[in-house]
């Protein structure tokens, strides 16, 4: 079997993050992680942001933290209707992995980004809160295919942003936007 958790990556870690102030350096700190174990690659997290009176057939997500700003922008929303891919994760809150471009393509609106940044694999871990899906931890990779070793990784990964996430979906939602604010972006 391949060791993938190295010790020196996990005490790194374990001593960087609980000292963390922020979401922002917790993730920051679980990103390094990931880059070390698994290489050059893209995590985002998405919160759940889908209403009540939004329409059932839809879901909300709103991009909280991401590795590449650049291509991904935090704070940007997209509506994602009821498909597979949003079943699948967002409402039995089940881990979706998808390899290869075909399979990206299935699931992502934006496979030709996802491909021009030479990423070929996914894996959707979903955050729970009360058992149901609150937030999505998105790790993509430029390998093909994912080992059991590396897909239990990035749940682990996952585990550890579990609490500064919903913390941050909380804050969220305790502040309503400032009057005269413009809403957020559309995203990919």
């Amino acid at each position: 079997m391949t060791e993938v958790l190295s010790l020196e990556v996990c005490e790194r870690l374990c001593d960087a993050l609980p000292r963390a102030a922020t979401v922002d350096a917790a993730l920051g700190h679980i990103e390094s992680a990931r880059r070390a174990l698994l290489g050059p690659g893209l995590l985002t997290v998405n919160l759940n942001a889908t209403a009540p009176d939004d329409p059932p057939d839809e879901v909300q997500l709103q991009r909280l933290w991401s590795s590449d700003p650049q291509a991904y922008p935090v704070a940007g929303r997209k509506r994602k209707t009821l498909t597979r891919w949003t079943q699948h994760l967002l409402l039995r809150a089940e881990v979706f992995v998808g390899e290869g471009e075909a399979a990206l393509a299935e699931v992502f609106d934006d496979h030709a980004l996802i491909a021009a940044l030479g990423l070929r694999a996914v894996v959707n871990v979903p955050l729970l809160e009360d058992g149901r899906c609150a937030a999505t931890f998105n790790v993509l990779g430029t390998r093909a295919r994912w080992t059991p070793q590396e897909i239990a990784l990035v749940r682990l990964l996952a585990l550890l942003a579990t609490p500064w996430v919903l913390r941050a979906r909380r804050d969220a939602q305790a502040s309503p936007p400032e009057p005269g604010s413009r809403p957020p972006s559309t995203v990919a």
